[in-house]
């Protein structure tokens, strides 16, 4: 079967009030299904999300807007559900407790950076929330002063960032990529050159922390191990290529917390679910017609949402306002799409 719940790609559910520009991020609450949005619109938008026999839909439940419309860039949620932390282009680290409404409609600045802020996360053993930003800086922030706590300069722009358990793991320009432990005071594990030879898109950590996997900008994921794991080596694939030539951007890697499989989407329109253990594809969905620009699964992995919106691949000359599609889609998980395969076993 295609993408959806039935036969047809189409019937993935389209998320109401998306926005109008497009979607820089997607994060799930680790509570509940509270679905938030980062939007170059400046908008953080949360919907409330139910999911009934394999059905779902979306309630729009608030919006806070960043500073002067500036574009939201990352988004996280803090352990307990009840916050939303996120960053973008005003430079500020930026804190949402669902459920009030902030005064000017604009989150409360808890730190802030000297360029952009790509990256951001929270640390659920020391409740820290670590930023990384464009001015190369990794800092980590308490939500109670306005000085980090603890601040590391890194080589290059920071890209993306994730963390699981206390593992933070930092994609950097120049194709380099830290690993840290984060119990306690910040300790850099490794730092190491990307296996993949162009620029890195997106990086995100294993659920069992042992490692990590980064997508570059030519249609290919590597798989990294921070922890020596018996039997398991490093390697990388292609992926989001229609041919030789025609090579896409892995713009978002998601992974599915009680499998440990994940998904990719790219520059192609394509979803794709994989097993790394078993280096095998589970499943590949019809391409969408436009770029997936971020994707993420809810906590308990039925739910899977994706960002349909341009992602600048070919520059801005490519993008038209009135055509270009800005959409939210969610699609309900079948556990045979994810679960990991036997080997020797046939899709």
């Amino acid at each position: 079967t295609a993408f959806g719940s039935s036969a047809s790609s189409t019937e993935d559910y389209n998320v109401p009030s998306a926005g109008n520009d497009g979607i820089a991020c997607l994060s799930w609450s680790p509570t509940a299904n509270n679905l938030v949005s980062g939007n170059w619109d400046g908008g953080v938008r949360c919907w409330e999300v139910q999911e009934q026999a394999g059905r779902v839909q979306a309630e729009p439940k608030a919006q806070v807007n960043h500073e002067n419309s500036s574009p939201v860039l990352c988004s996280t949620f803090s352990s307990d559900g009840s916050t939303v932390f996120t960053g973008g282009v005003d430079k500020a680290v930026r804190m949402w407790q669902l459920g009030q409404q902030p005064p000017t409609g604009i989150p409360q600045q808890v730190g802030i950076h000297d360029e952009a802020v790509k990256g951001i996360g929270f640390i659920n053993s020391t409740n820290l929330i670590v930023s990384g930003g464009w001015d190369k800086m990794l800092k980590f922030w308490d939500g109670r002063q306005q000085q980090p706590v603890h601040q590391v300069q890194l080589a290059d722009k920071i890209y993306d960032l994730d963390i699981q358990g206390n593992l933070l793991v930092v994609a950097c320009a120049g194709r380099k990529n830290y690993a840290y432990d984060v119990q306690g005071q910040p300790r850099e594990h490794e730092r190491k050159e990307s296996a993949l030879k162009y620029q890195t898109r997106c990086i995100a950590a294993f659920p069992d922390t042992t490692g990590y996997a980064v997508g570059s900008i030519e249609g290919r994921v590597a798989i990294e191990y921070v922890t020596r794991v018996p039997g398991k080596e490093k390697f990388a694939f292609k992926c989001h290529r229609k041919d030789t030539t025609t090579v896409y951007s892995v713009n978002a890697i998601a992974f599915h917390k009680g499998y440990g499989t994940f998904a990719t989407v790219g520059g192609d329109g394509v979803v794709n679910f994989w097993d790394k253990d078993n280096k095998q594809r589970l499943k590949i969905f019809p391409s969408r017609g436009e770029t997936i620009s971020c994707a993420a699964f809810n906590t308990p992995g039925n739910i899977f949402a994706y960002g349909v919106s341009y992602d600048w691949s070919k520059g801005a000359s490519h993008y038209n306002p009135v055509t270009s599609k800005n959409e939210i889609r969610l699609h309900v998980v079948a556990e045979d799409e994810i679960r990991p395969k036997l080997k020797g076993s046939k899709r």
